[in-house]
């Protein structure tokens, strides 16, 4: 990023300076490698470039209205214990309702990419050694919760139900409330 700024010789640093070091990075590096506009200008400032702050932010402010989705999508997983995991699979459910209601198909990709990396990343714990015994059964429970709703969502509360009443589970995890 110093280099292409060098390169681009200018006295101070706006939205079309940060837009060309965004292109060159990711001509080299790839999408992921490029940094937000708020980082490139903080590490040019480091350096001693003059920012042409109202630019930059605007250019923020219009990357940042351009994701929808994020706000929807920050709170949404709480899944370290199974209390949190079966209110947050209640939440997206009722997100899955709204996206539904309203033909939201990028909502409801979203919500279905966010929730298998989800299930993705609990599946990974309960297969680690170095997780204690308590953890990885709980993580597996919530991998099969989390299956079991992306396959039928409007049949996973009465699951749930069912699930939670059975006697595997009670030896397990005991009595969980519902809600």
């Amino acid at each position: 990023m110093i280099e292409v700024w060098e390169k681009l010789d200018c006295e101070s640093v706006g939205a079309v300076e940060i837009e060309a070091i965004e292109t060159a990075v990711e001509s080299v590096f790839g999408r992921p490698a490029v940094d937000s506009p708020m980082r490139i200008a903080r590490l040019l400032a480091d350096e001693g470039a003059e920012l042409r702050h109202s630019e930059i932010m605007e250019l923020y402010l219009k990357r940042a209205s351009d994701r929808p989705y994020d706000a929807v999508f920050v709170n949404l997983f709480d899944l370290h214990d199974l209390r949190a995991a079966l209110r947050s699979i209640r939440q997206m459910e009722n997100l899955r309702r709204k996206f539904g209601a309203e033909s939201d198909r990028e909502g409801l990709r979203l919500l279905r990419q966010k929730t298998i990396a989800e299930k993705e990343t609990k599946l990974a714990i309960s297969k680690k050694n170095k997780t204690d015994d308590h953890a990885r059964l709980e993580a597996a429970e919530i991998a099969e919760w989390l299956t079991i709703w992306l396959q039928s969502p409007e049949l996973f509360d009465n699951w749930i139900k069912l699930r939670s009443a059975s006697s595997d589970f009670v030896s397990k995890f005991g009595s969980i409330e519902q809600r």
